[in-house]
């Protein structure tokens, strides 16, 4: 059977269209996030934190990556093996991660925050591994993120100790 022209052409116009909601997805859990961080630059820095800990204009921007890697590697799973495993897990991290800055900062409840990050950590570890087999460079688009999230979970954990 011989594909036409036009439903290659439609087939490559959902694959964008995909992409975007990859998007989309992975903006709204930024945009929930962002709810919960209004306003909280001088809550974080009138905080007790680690000598190591970052300011908190690094965030915004390293988020802004690690998001758009995300997401990318999110539709480069979905283009191989459709929606599965791998992208349930991949939204399970997606949702824990929305779920930690209105722990963090909205409620001010830094333990529960890191119990957060422990989940999301593990479920980033579950996504990498059920993606690997799929897709290499899905797999390491994932991995800055994970070693961010291990990052902040330290920070997270340090900041609960020193605040508590």
């Amino acid at each position: 059977m011989e594909i036409s022209r036009s439903d290659r052409r439609a087939d490559g116009a959902r694959q964008w269209w995909v992409l975007l909601g990859f998007g989309a997805a992975v903006f709204v859990a930024a945009a929930i996030g962002g709810l919960g961080v209004r306003g909280t630059a001088a809550e974080y820095a009138n905080l007790d934190q680690p000598s190591w800990a970052p300011p908190s204009g690094l965030f915004g921007p390293v988020w802004t990556v690690l998001y758009a890697m995300i997401a990318l590697a999110g539709w480069l799973v979905w283009r191989r093996a459709g929606f599965g495993p791998a992208l349930w897990a991949w939204t399970a991290q997606l949702l824990l991660n929305a779920i930690w800055t209105p722990l963090f900062f909205g409620a001010g409840r830094y333990g529960l925050a890191f119990a957060d990050l422990v989940l999301l950590w593990l479920t980033i570890g579950v996504t990498v591994a059920l993606f690997w087999p799929v897709s290499r460079a899905a797999t390491a688009l994932m991995l800055p993120y994970w070693a961010w999230v291990t990052f902040a979970g330290a920070l997270n954990l340090a900041i609960w100790q020193l605040n508590s």
